[in-house]
């Protein structure tokens, strides 16, 4: 099952409305508790739009690592699809360790990109958000 699929039996499972962004179409199942909105290409723009609906305790799935600092320092939760919960303690290390890795491929060194996703990993996002899920449910 990829995340998105684990993502929107989430919302249908627990009525919480889940809001994509993305700057191209995206095809959703028929639910009123998913939401799409799509901008305009560029860059950041998907990005831009997600923080400025941002509230404080929502959770961004992303693996966008200058994202995901954005979405922490705004007070919302930044969960990568791997299941890897990125929080204010390690966002700088993961910062620091993605403008190494380009400046290594700046210099033309090929890095690869990052493996599959693995069973693992789609093991432990499903937990990190189920755990988000029960806490939103147990707040309202």
């Amino acid at each position: 099952m990829v995340i998105k699929e684990i993502l929107f039996k989430a919302a249908n499972r627990t009525k919480i409305e889940t809001t994509l962004i993305a700057n191209h179409a995206m095809n959703l199942p028929p639910s009123r508790y998913l939401n799409f909105i799509q901008v305009g290409s560029g860059f950041d723009v998907a990005d831009n739009e997600i923080v400025k609906r941002l509230s404080t305790g929502d959770l961004v799935i992303t693996s966008d690592i200058p994202l995901a600092d954005e979405v922490i320092t705004k007070g919302g939760l930044a969960l990568s699809p791997r299941g890897e919960l990125l929080t204010a303690d390690n966002i700088k290390s993961k910062l620091n360790m993605r403008d190494f890795m380009d400046v290594i491929r700046s210099s033309g060194i090929q890095t690869g990109g990052p493996p599959p996703l693995s069973q693992a990993d789609r093991q432990a996002f499903a937990n990190h958000l189920d755990r988000w899920l029960n806490q939103a449910m147990s707040s309202h």
